[in-house]
């Protein structure tokens, strides 16, 4: 009789481990299933696609626009444009971004996800190029001359041109939503919300074609020549600026800047290249484009 027990008992014992055995081994995760890297991952978001460098982009229709406005000199008269499609980054360039590739960080005010600041508008073409390069993209720029090769596939600043026509994004008035200044706290950071200071980027509303601190939070370095009269004599097609000059143009007004300096339209210049970058103002950002 007790060698019967055992034997039983000996049976419950190899049935338990057996069937324990199954258990763990079914919660075990399965290995998830092999991915393949591209240049780009397209998002669920229709016409917005990640770059390599896990950056987001907005692919922009051509289109044709009016490009100025009466309201300021140097943006008059308004003038017919029309612009050839081109990639454009959904945020101002970060400085962890900024960082990851140039192995530095020039801002003032430290944040990663805030917009990098403080670049002089070489820099801002340099990291263009080095992105370039870290994606396998012919750079645009000569960094001797500073001549932009607009045939090149790699990235680039936004022509001014490109610029406004996508800050605008179809819109035809002062800012590219509906409700003029009085709703320009729910789509920028400028003086009256910002305290004196930037903020993370992609916290306002976009624009309609998905873009985020286009006005407001830094300004913007444009690959443009600035020249007040510009406007009478640009192409009506794809215009790049003037062939020379002494200042550079900066775009969409920042958080230290009026709900005035904000608009589409306004337009700001700098030297391109400080001979310290301590000071360049820490106002200063870019995003950039590609075709």
């Amino acid at each position: 009789m007790q060698s019967g027990h055992l034997a039983l008992g000996m049976l419950l014992t190899t049935l338990w481990m057996v069937t324990g055995c199954a258990e763990r081994r079914s919660t075990v995760p399965a290995e998830p299933p092999a991915t393949t890297s591209s240049p780009e991952n397209e998002n669920e978001s229709a016409g917005q696609a990640t770059t390599a460098g896990a950056i987001p982009m907005v692919m922009i229709p051509g289109g044709q626009f009016t490009m100025g406005s009466d309201g300021q000199q140097d943006a008059s008269p308004p003038h017919t444009v029309t612009i050839s499609p081109f990639h454009m980054d959904c945020n101002e360039v970060t400085q962890e971004a900024y960082e990851q590739l140039m192995g530095h960080n020039p801002s003032r005010r430290v944040g990663a996800r805030n917009p990098v600041e403080r670049v002089r508008w070489t820099d801002a073409l340099k990291f263009c190029n080095a992105r370039s390069i870290q994606e396998g993209r012919k750079p645009c720029y000569d960094t001797a001359t500073w001549a932009c090769d607009f045939a090149a596939d790699g990235y680039r600043l936004p022509t001014e041109a490109e610029w406004e026509y996508a800050c605008r994004a179809g819109s035809t008035g002062d800012y590219s939503f509906e409700g003029g200044a009085e709703r320009l706290a729910d789509h920028a950071w400028f003086r009256d919300n910002a305290r004196r200071k930037h903020h993370p980027v992609g916290q306002k509303t976009p624009n309609a074609f998905g873009l985020y601190d286009m006005l407001g939070n830094v300004r913007e370095w444009c690959h443009d020549w600035y020249a007040v009269d510009y406007y009478g004599q640009s192409p009506a097609t794809d215009p790049r600026g003037p062939a020379a000059g002494e200042k550079t143009v900066l775009r969409g007004g920042a958080f230290s800047g009026s709900a005035d300096s904000c608009t589409c339209w306004a337009r700001y210049c700098d030297e391109p290249g400080f001979a310290d970058a301590c000071v360049a103002s820490d106002d200063y950002g870019f995003r950039c484009v590609r075709k």
